[in-house]
């Protein structure tokens, strides 16, 4: 099992958007495309507030590779991608990190 740590660095005053389109869509095409969540989270204390951070779990490389190629290019997230930044860009800048479990980790 592979995880993937993303965290989305919103526009100032954006995080309310970004998380309405998560909770209203994306997940739904998400689930289309088998792309299955770990965790979401909002920061309470630390660097920013205005930062989303979640976690997708992949059986494989290959599979986050096919399923999330998928997802990018699917027309219904194209439209509501589109739909959802009409006032402006939701997000500054996204890091993403893929991990492995250690021998010793209650997840695997």
């Amino acid at each position: 099992m592979i995880y993937e740590l993303r965290i989305y660095h919103s526009m100032p005053g954006r995080l309310p958007a970004l998380l309405a389109r998560f909770q209203n869509h994306t997940l739904r095409i998400w689930e289309k495309h088998g792309i299955r969540q770990a965790g979401f989270w909002t920061t309470l204390i630390g660097e920013s507030n205005q930062r989303l951070t979640y976690m997708l779990a992949w059986d494989s490389m290959a599979e986050r590779q096919e399923r999330w190629n998928a997802f990018l290019a699917d027309p219904e997230w194209i439209a509501i991608s589109t739909e959802t930044e009409k006032d402006g860009q939701l997000v500054q800048n996204i890091s993403s990190e893929l991990l492995a479990p250690t021998a010793f980790s209650s997840v695997k």
